[in-house]
């Protein structure tokens, strides 16, 4: 059962060692050792074990360090150790817990005790390492159905509308290189970073789902709308945050939708203001909502619809570098123009 675990024993009397090593023969699992914390710290994290059997009294730095040390590092803070020690008073033992011990063991001990509560201890690692990794898989189950829930519920726009599916996937796309450019020039450090960058992809999808409450005879007129129904279209950003704070209510805070709102409700603003809903101009637009906008823009200028023709890349580039600073953030068209080979390669890729 045990072959496959791992003991370290740390002590720095090699004779102590040996008569552990002794009577952990039998379980057939995997020993190493150290005779001092540094050691053991570095062997560790080299090759980390299931189990510690820790001495206390050692010099330069004692079991006890030894252990607070690890357990202040991520990959090294679920190892249960276990004290091996002749300090047994109440002080001492209480102290060993505090430093993240499982349990605590008297010298001279007996063999007999000590396979016992290393088998115990050993179980329970097993153990543990099935739970997590079982709730690791239902974690990634749970995303997956979490990330095809939300291009489904985003695809309920696009279906309805002229666009497609594969707008969906190139928005995030581009979207997602730009995330990645700004986290690779050091910019906006305190809202892109990777978690952000990943949220941001999911949420993306969700966009424009406010157009499934916009009016079939409105949202796929093969003519250019009316100032009164070009009216009515604005109003699927406004629909789209409504839907998504809807959901926010009943799940309670979740980041992802909180970006989802922010996107789907900013999308359309404009730099200097003149855009919708709001009207909000500049860094009171959301960043997400800006780097949206341009994905949105981009998009939709080089892909063919019912009502116009697609404009080519490079058409697609002078236009969107005539609207920086009124239309667009202009920090946001430097970094389109510095991804534009990435942005035709995803508008190919994923043509309609």
């Amino acid at each position: 059962m045990f072959e496959n675990s791992k003991i370290m024993i740390v002590d720095d009397i090699i004779d102590n060692i040996r008569v552990a090593i002794g009577h952990l023969q039998e379980l057939k699992c995997q020993i190493t050792y150290a005779t001092n914390g540094k050691d053991a710290l570095e062997r560790a994290l080299a090759n980390k074990p299931d189990l510690i059997l820790m001495d206390v009294m050692m010099p330069f730095m004692d079991g006890f360090e030894t252990a607070r040390t690890m357990k202040v590092d991520t990959s090294l803070e679920k190892i249960p150790i276990i004290f091996l020690t002749a300090k047994t008073d109440i002080e001492d033992i209480k102290r060993g817990f505090e430093c993240g011990g499982v349990d605590y063991i008297a010298k001279p001990f007996d063999g007999g005790e000590l396979i016992s509560r290393v088998k115990t201890h050993l179980e329970l690692s097993l153990y543990r390492q099935a739970l997590e990794e079982q709730v690791s898989l239902r974690t990634q189950d749970i995303e997956s159905l979490k990330c095809a829930v939300i291009e489904a519920m985003g695809s309920l726009a696009e279906y309805r509308d002229n666009e497609t599916g594969e707008h969906i996937r190139r928005t995030q796309l581009y979207t997602n290189i730009m995330c990645e450019y700004m986290m690779a020039h050091g910019m906006h450090q305190e809202t892109i970073t990777p978690e952000y960058t990943k949220l941001f992809f999911q949420s993306a999808p969700l966009h424009d789902i406010g157009k499934v409450g916009i009016k079939d005879t409105i949202l796929l007129k093969p003519d250019k709308l009316t100032d009164e129904e070009f009216s009515i279209m604005k109003r699927h950003a406004v629909f789209g945050e409504k839907v998504i704070a809807k959901l926010l209510k009943r799940t309670g805070p979740t980041e992802f939708l909180e970006v989802a709102k922010e996107i789907a409700g900013g999308h359309h603003e404009k730099w200097d203001g003149s855009g919708y809903p709001r009207g909000l101009k500049g860094n009171a637009i959301p960043l997400c909502a800006r780097i949206m906008a341009v994905a949105d823009v981009y998009d939709a200028l080089v892909s063919q619809r019912v009502y116009k023709a697609a404009f080519s890349h490079e058409e697609t580039l002078h236009i969107m570098n005539q609207g920086a600073g009124t239309h667009f953030d202009p920090q946001l068209i430097e970094i389109l123009n510095a991804l534009a080979e990435d942005f035709n390669h995803i508008a190919q890729t994923y043509k309609d």
